[in-house]
């Protein structure tokens, strides 16, 4: 009953966690994801777990990168019903690490070019190779007040189906 209710309203659906800048409260967060990504928008289990490691690398590199101890990152989930489900994930810009959003996307869309010779000796995959092949927007936002937001976006919608309104919007990132 109470899925049929959050299936049949246009209104997104947001959950707002947030959490310290500690790995061990991550776990609550996978299980969360995990869990609402199966029994609420329909994905396959491979991509309800798919949807699980995404969130976990944007909260990792949160609070790896983006908050300093002691601080906190926030997580909000959206889902709308017959559309998207997606992720915003937003650190306070006092981690060591310090980028704007531009820096970010920049970054982003240089490493995702990459070959994975080219990766060897270094660290940051994670963000090309698992946000971005998992899922099809990625968008980094400058947080008023420091900080970045990430967004990660999943349409729910045949693999073979092109997101063509968005191509061409200079904001919106689409990965193939």
């Amino acid at each position: 009953m109470e899925e049929e209710k959050i299936q049949n309203t246009e209104k997104p659906l947001e959950i707002t966690v947030t959490i310290p800048t500690q790995a061990y409260f991550l776990s609550g967060i996978r299980d969360f994801i995990l869990n609402f990504t199966k029994n609420v928008t329909g994905f396959s289990d491979q991509w309800a777990f798919r949807f699980q490691a995404v969130v976990d690398e944007l909260c990792n590199n949160a609070i790896e990168h983006g908050s300093a101890a002691g601080q906190t990152i926030e997580i909000v989930v959206a889902y709308t019903p017959s559309k998207y489900l997606e992720v915003f994930v937003k650190d306070n810009g006092s981690g060591t690490s310090k980028m704007t959003a531009k820096q970010m996307t920049d970054l982003f869309k240089e490493r995702v070019h990459m070959t994975s010779g080219e990766y060897l000796g270094f660290r940051g995959r994670g963000l090309p190779k698992i946000v971005g092949e998992w899922t099809d927007e990625v968008v980094f936002e400058d947080k008023e007040g420091g900080g970045l937001v990430v967004r990660a976006k999943k349409y729910l919608r045949k693999e073979d189906e092109e997101v063509s309104s968005l191509v061409n919007d200079p904001t919106h990132l689409i990965l193939k």
